[in-house]
């Protein structure tokens, strides 16, 4: 009699694909990312077009040189949640969407444009509002419709160039049938190309941008606190509830980045602490396994947090129109055809009457007026 006992195969070859495996080990991420990422999806797909036309529209984009930048951010977050979705598809429902040679390069190239592009945007208007609040004698030649243009070409082309590392990293595994990182770049564990990379790039687009937006954030609340206790302010008391939502505007957008976007970075690069087990385990043994169990619940909490902080992506328009009086009353514009529906265009033009909106550029408006932009920029 034969006594010899087969060792098992490897789990990559005992399933079809890492959907399987995640399915089988780690459910709950799976299923939270199927359950709720759609509804970010519905939420972006509507209201970052919606916000991209408001802020691009000649009526906001005028005079206001940050609307160049929030309409820029509402594509590029729009182009960012199309390729989650492809990529939703490709992990949780098992689609090989970039399983082949080149797109899988071009795919991950394409992946993390948007990704940096949209922190960097957020950061370009901030230091716009910046300006405009803490050094208003600089507005008018820095804060312009123009140079917008261009410092947001430019932030795109960086983003270009930033990304274009993935290109090098990926590549399509004709064995495993997966997209895997290359092993050229990832030949020398914590020090390889890829490592270094992806330390070096995340911690600078996802740690230190938001939080140079928050200590720019916390010097305009902070010049907006010493000007509302001086007596031009009590000039304006008439325009308290714009500058009220405005503030909040800020804070809720300035925040609402630091906190999800830290969060995502923090959990993704504490990825090389929990290694693979062993590859050639039985399914029952890789349950009761410590290496493989401290991965698969890293890789819930991870998918959790990741979707928790898509949001980010996606809930913009809501916060714009939460907080932004202005920015709801254009959008109500737009729904009802440009004031084509009469009854709801007269119902908007009621309560416009007598209100002036500016954001940072003002191209030569009075000082009373631009005086209100310091409240102004995120809605």
């Amino acid at each position: 009699m034969n006594n010899t006992t087969v060792a098992p195969s490897s789990i990559l070859l005992r399933y079809s694909s890492r959907t399987a495996i995640l399915d089988e080990f780690a459910p709950s991420g799976q299923f939270v990312e199927r359950v709720v990422t759609p509804f970010w999806y519905i939420i972006g797909f509507v209201g970052n077009p919606i916000s991209a036309v408001v802020w691009l529209g000649q009526r906001m984009r005028r005079n206001n040189s940050s609307a160049i930048y929030l309409g820029a951010l509402s594509i590029s977050d729009w182009l960012f949640l199309f390729l989650h979705f492809l990529q939703t598809l490709h992990f949780s429902w098992g689609f090989d969407v970039y399983n082949t040679h080149v797109i899988c390069e071009i795919f991950h190239f394409l992946y993390y444009i948007p990704q940096y592009l949209s922190t960097f945007l957020v950061l370009g208007f901030t230091v716009e509002r910046y300006v405009a609040v803490c050094h208003p004698f600089l507005k008018e030649k820095l804060c312009t419709v123009k140079r917008a243009i261009i410092i947001v070409i430019f932030l795109a082309l960086f983003s270009v160039g930033l990304a274009s590392a993935q290109i090098y990293i990926w590549t399509f595994s004709a064995f495993e049938g997966t997209c895997n990182i290359r092993s050229e770049a990832n030949t020398e564990g914590s020090t390889s190309f890829w490592s270094l990379w992806t330390w070096i790039t995340d911690i600078f687009a996802f740690v230190i941008v938001p939080l140079v937006v928050l200590i720019f954030n916390i010097l305009v609340l902070r010049e907006i606190f010493k000007i509302s206790r001086n007596d031009m302010m009590k000039r304006q008391q008439c325009r308290n509830g714009n500058s009220t939502a405005s503030t909040v505007t800020l804070l809720a957008v300035s925040f609402y980045l630091i906190i999800t976007q830290i969060s995502a970075t923090v959990v993704v690069c504490l990825q090389p602490i929990f290694p693979n087990g062993n590859m050639f385990m039985n399914d029952d043994d890789i349950r009761g396994d410590k290496t493989w169990s401290h991965l698969f619940t890293y890789l819930d909490v991870r998918k959790v947090i990741e979707v928790i902080c898509l949001s980010h992506y996606a809930c913009y328009f809501c916060i714009y129109c939460l907080t932004g009086k202005h920015f709801r009353k254009e959008v109500v514009f737009l729904v009802t055809l440009r004031g084509r529906l009469r009854y709801f265009a007269s119902v908007i033009c009621r309560r416009q009457r007598s209100e002036r909106y500016s954001m940072v550029s003002t191209n030569g408006l009075p000082m009373s007026e631009t005086f209100t932009t310091a409240f102004s920029t995120a809605i």
